[in-house]
């Protein structure tokens, strides 16, 4: 099995409060995300580093000093903006924590340079390092997307949010319906009475990344969940869509930096054998 780049770490869990779908946590050198997409939010804080990313084709930067707030179904990708790589703390949230119409505003800035909030996450991350304490997280992340929706709504939107029909769409509806036994591209054709060429170069066009790498994503995305409900990795691989362990191990890595075996990290060994 590979090992990490010297330095790596990440730890990740799933934490019993509402509306938070994974705590994430990572110091990664060398790593670069390839593009890809969430079906969840992405609230982000930068403890040591830079972290350079393209939204939607745009070009950005998370610095310690702020906030990141990436919205649901929009492309991005992530590297190190520095040689010494970056630590990140993220919260991966329910589509229903944020509303819909707040996509385009967090598509034109994903940043927010306001320290209060910055200083609740922190803290809320705090909280939720250990379990006993899910009514203060549960009410720290209340005001935490409170300070959210009032940030977003004093913005004035530019971009738009990803079409919701056409050809694209329904492409991704079948993709998200078959992420586990996929879908032949001749299939999806003429399910969709589309050309094959011009199926792919509409889907690109409108999500940011062909339909193969969002059904990949789409895999390592399920698979993570499998693993923090404590599955293990080769029962994961298939469940997930994957070839074999071997397939599962090589897209996870590219898209997460670690190895599927070591994704759950220290904190859920830890809470196994009860150390809290």
């Amino acid at each position: 099995m590979a090992t990490r780049p010297p330095g790596s770490h990440v730890s990740a869990w799933r934490p019993a409060v509402a509306g938070v779908a994974e705590v994430f946590h990572a110091h990664f050198v060398d790593h670069a995300y390839p593009r890809h997409i969430h079906d969840v939010w992405t609230l982000l804080i930068v403890d040591d580093g830079a972290v350079r990313f393209d939204l939607d084709r745009h070009r950005h930067g998370a610095l310690r000093t702020s906030v990141t707030l990436l919205p649901p179904y929009v492309p991005h990708d992530g590297r190190s903006a520095t040689a010494n790589g970056f630590r990140k703390r993220v919260l991966y949230l329910d589509t229903s924590a944020l509303g819909a119409e707040l996509v385009g505003r967090a598509v034109d800035e994903p940043d927010l340079a306001d320290p209060r909030l910055r200083d609740r996450i922190d803290h809320l991350h705090r909280v939720l390092a250990a379990p006993g304490d899910e009514f203060e997280a549960e009410s720290r992340l209340a005001l935490i997307l409170d300070r959210l929706r009032g940030q977003l709504h004093r913005r004035t939107p530019v971009s738009l949010a990803p079409p919701a029909g056409g050809l694209a769409a329904r492409l991704r509806e079948l993709l998200d319906a078959r992420t586990v036994e996929g879908v032949t591209l001749g299939e999806a054709a003429e399910l969709l009475h589309a050309h094959p060429t011009h199926l792919v170069r509409t889907f690109t066009h409108v999500h940011g990344l062909p339909p193969h790498s969002y059904l990949t994503g789409r895999r390592v995305e399920l698979a993570r969940r499998l693993l923090l409900a404590g599955e293990r990795p080769a029962a994961v691989a298939v469940a997930a869509g994957f070839f074999d362990q071997a397939h599962l191990t090589r897209h996870f890595r590219r898209h997460l930096g670690v190895s599927p075996a070591r994704y759950p990290g220290t904190r859920r060994r830890a809470q196994r054998s009860g150390d809290g």
